[in-house]
């Protein structure tokens, strides 16, 4: 998803339209800030939000313990040029690596709460 809303707004309304999907945020990582306190390294603004929904999760950690492996769900917030991207990894990549079709149910349930969160930040325009 793209929008041209600077990052703290772009952050900001990823992380309602997440929250009016169910999803609580568990970690928040600047990356550009680490890089250049660690590294004095300067990169274009890059936010990774670490987003669960606790129902969800919890059917997923009870088909299998080491799913947790794959989780929170990392949401990417970043700059590309005069654009923000918001992105998410495909929540179907849970049951390919893990070859667990018990999982997909939940894989697919993630996959529609993220493509509504992603649509509402569309709906409210750029």
């Amino acid at each position: 998803m793209l929008t041209r809303a600077p990052r703290p707004s772009a952050v900001a309304r990823t992380r309602d339209a997440l929250a009016a999907q169910g999803f609580g945020i568990l970690t928040e990582i600047d990356v550009t800030a680490t890089l250049k306190t660690k590294l004095d390294h300067d990169m274009e603004d890059y936010v990774i939000l670490g987003a669960c929904n606790p129902p969800l999760a919890h059917r997923a950690l009870d088909t299998d313990r080491s799913v947790g492996l794959l989780l929170p769900c990392n949401v990417v917030v970043r700059r590309d040029r005069d654009h923000t991207v918001v992105q998410a990894l495909d929540p179907g990549t849970m049951v390919a690596l893990t070859e667990l079709d018990a999982l997909r149910p939940v894989a697919e349930e993630v996959t529609r709460r993220l493509d509504a969160a992603f649509t509402s930040l569309t709906a409210k325009g750029n």
